[in-house]
């Protein structure tokens, strides 16, 4: 479905408090349906937290910070649109291979959440995390479209409400994993930075504009308005 990638744009999303009234909304509902004709059907998001960048030795306060900085993105289109749009070099790096590429300096930083961060002991190598929430992507629960058409609509009802259910519990887990691990990252010597978000939004402007006339440019038109 084209329109999930509304998740990847960054700064659509205030906050934490501002992806969950999409998520809830009409508009959050309707997007979880409409798999349903390529065979999947999203019953219930969870939080998956937000990704922030991090770095070896130079902390990252406002755009003009990552200047000439090495980034570990994904192999995605929109995460090096916007590392290049805040002036940082976006540089693809296979995962597995990322803790190495840091301590040899290959790269000189990267952005994910906090728990990855934590565990993958990122935080031995990069003294600085900066939480600037530039995108917020969560997991789906899914189920087979032809499953969920041979259910009763009281089946669909009970598994739907179980899903919001869980969705709900999910939600207090990751809040209270988050807090943990950010103490724990910070007991072993990292600074976390909690910038002015506004700065980084404005850069990326023109990645939002791009969306324009297209569904994934409703859909941010939505969220704006929210």
């Amino acid at each position: 479905v084209p329109q999930i990638a509304v998740f990847g744009v960054p700064y659509a999303f205030r906050d934490g408090e501002h992806f969950w009234r999409f998520a809830d909304s009409e508009a959050g509902q309707d997007l979880l349906a409409a798999g349903e004709p390529l065979g999947l059907r999203g019953l219930c998001y969870y939080d998956a937290g937000s990704r922030n960048f991090y770095t070896v030795d130079r902390p990252i306060l406002a755009p003009s910070d990552l200047n000439g900085l090495k980034i570990r993105v994904q192999q995605s289109q929109t995460a090096i649109a916007m590392v290049e749009a805040l002036g940082g070099s976006p540089t693809p790096i296979a995962w597995g291979e990322l803790y190495s590429a840091l301590q040899q300096s290959m790269v000189d930083g990267a952005e994910n959440n906090p728990p990855s961060f934590y565990s993958n002991r990122h935080f031995e190598v990069c003294k600085h995390l900066t939480m600037d929430e530039h995108t917020r992507v969560p997991d789906v629960l899914l189920i087979s479209a032809q499953v969920w058409s041979r259910l009763t609509p009281q089946q669909q009802n009970w598994l739907q409400q179980a899903a919001q259910a869980s969705s709900q519990f999910e939600r207090k887990l990751w809040a209270e994993e988050s807090a943990r691990v950010l103490d724990a990252v910070k007991s072993e010597g990292v600074t976390v930075h909690y910038p002015d978000k506004t700065a980084f939004a404005t850069q990326v402007q023109a990645m939002h504009a791009g969306y324009q006339g297209s569904d994934i440019g409703a859909l941010l038109q939505i969220i704006s308005d929210m």
